[in-house]
């Protein structure tokens, strides 16, 4: 069951596991809760949690955004494969220190590889979603979806 301190948590770890890997800033919307389906429209990442919080965080945003945070963080374009080989690697990124912050909270959380969506997804599996929008300077819009099992 997702409790509101649950939710808080997620939320304090996203907003830490962000600015940990992203030098840009980054304002973040209300989150919202969301029924499924979850369309994914461009390119996005997919990892799962497991152990005291199961789940899945799907990151969505377009292949221009990707493009954009690869870039900055290693000063050259990234397109192309390199570009699904990066959305990837943001998900690793993204998941390894937002669950790095999450065990000070629940003693038992590990997560799965990434799996990356590259086109038009539909999401399915999920009763009931919350997702966070944001905007990160210089490189555009993304949503993190969380699902909780």
């Amino acid at each position: 069951m997702i409790t509101s301190t649950t939710i808080e948590t997620i939320l304090n770890s996203t907003i830490q596991a962000l600015n940990t890997i992203l030098t840009m800033k980054i304002d973040l919307q209300s989150p919202s809760y969301t029924l499924e389906p979850f369309l994914q429209e461009d390119i996005g990442v997919q990892i799962g949690l497991t152990g005291d919080i199961n789940g899945k965080i799907l990151i969505d945003s377009t292949s221009s955004t990707f493009s954009a945070i690869g870039a900055r963080m290693f000063g050259i374009p990234v397109e192309g494969d390199m570009l699904v080989s990066f959305t990837g690697e943001f998900g690793n990124m993204f998941a390894g220190h937002f669950s790095t912050h999450l065990v000070q909270e629940f003693a038992n959380i590990d997560i799965t590889p990434p799996t990356v969506f590259d086109g038009n997804s539909t999401i399915y599996g999920f009763e009931k979603a919350f997702l966070l929008p944001l905007t990160i300077e210089n490189a555009g819009k993304m949503t993190i979806l969380f699902t909780i099992d």
